[in-house]
Parts: structure tokens; sequence; C-alpha cells
């Protein structure tokens, strides 16, 4: 079974004035779409493989065929990525971390607004295109910025919490200011999504 563009769990402007319902549209529609898109005329000389979730060929992918592997790592890699993306913002502000994950959160790095400092940081500072991530790893917290749209699963960790910074993912709105962008996701952050993420994990 080929895999599928996920709906947005809400409409393109649910959550301005934060991220805009213009660019919601172009990334969710149309750089997402063709992740998909490639992803499956990827897999299509490998029909073993299309029934795998995305999320298992990116953990495996030293054992996806040579001639098929870049391309899976960077469309499945867009794909895994962006369908997390939609899953753990939510319009209407966000909740505070509690239980588990604030414990978690509290003792690898004192504190919620140490955390957010230190994945600001990583966001800013990741050149060019990619992602900075909050990753699982034996039940510890991890901050890390990959390039592209390469996924923690592919280092043996498990994303929970994750901040495009490719330019289509503010530019519209922000242009050159990222930092600005950053500080403006952390309101649309759906801390209970984190959270459940982290005890899967």
């Amino acid at each position: 079974m080929s895999h599928q563009l996920p709906a947005l769990p809400f409409a393109f402007n649910a959550l301005e004035p934060h991220i805009d319902a213009k660019t919601m549209e172009i990334h969710h529609g149309k750089h997402h779409a063709t992740y998909v898109a490639k992803l499956n005329a990827a897999l299509e000389s490998q029909p073993a493989l299309m029934d795998q979730p995305v999320e298992k060929l990116l953990t495996d992918i030293a054992k996806v065929p040579e001639s098929i592997r870049t391309a899976v790592r960077n469309h499945g890699g867009g794909h895994a990525n962006h369908t997390l993306f939609w899953d753990i913002m939510t319009p209407g502000g966000a909740k505070e971390p509690s239980g588990t994950l604030l414990a978690a959160i509290t003792k690898g790095f004192g504190s919620v607004a140490e955390l957010q400092k230190k994945f600001n940081e990583a966001a800013t500072n990741q050149f060019g295109s990619g992602w900075a991530w909050l990753v699982a790893s034996q039940g510890t917290l991890e901050i890390c910025a990959l390039p592209n749209q390469d996924s923690p699963l592919m280092n043996g960790k498990t994303p929970i919490c994750g901040l495009d910074v490719w330019e289509h993912a503010y530019y519209l709105h922000y242009q050159n200011r990222r930092p600005d962008y950053i500080a403006a996701w952390w309101n649309v952050v759906n801390w209970q999504k984190v959270a459940d993420r982290f005890a899967k994990a």
C-alpha cells in the first residue's frame, strides 16, 4: 500500500498569527505532498518495502537498497518529519509540559526555559535547511539539529518534538528572521502530544 499525505489536524489559518495560512497551505499541500509522491515513486521498484511504515524504513535505512536509499532518506524523512510536525502543533496556545515529560525535562535541562533556550540555539544555528529536534534516547531527552530531511530515527533516537527550519516553513511571513519564527512557534506546541510520544518512546 502506498504512503498517504495525512490530513492536517487543523485549518490552514488555525495557527495564526504565529504561522500564517498561506505558508501552511503551501507547506502541507505542496512540500509534504511532494515528499510522499517521491517516496512512493522510489519504492515502486521494491514492493516488499511499500508496506513498511516510513519510520521503520528510516530506522533501518542501512538495509534499504542502495539504489533508492538516498531517495528514501530524503523523501521518507520529509514525510515522517512533517507528519510529526503537524501532530505536535495545536491552535489556541500551548499548555505547559507536566508529569513524566516535565520530570525528564527538569532532569535533563534544569527547566522548561533552559530546554527552550538550548532548542532555540540548535534551531537558529542549523546552517541552511534542516530541523531542530527534541529526542528520546534510552529514557533521557536530548536536543540535536540535523540537515535537510534527516531523521533522528536513522541515529537510533526517537523524535518527540521537531521544528522545521527550512526557509519554506517561515519565509513568507518572517523572511530572514528565523529567530522570530522559532520564538513564535513555541506558542503552538502541543505539549500533550509531545508527552504522548515520550511515553511511547
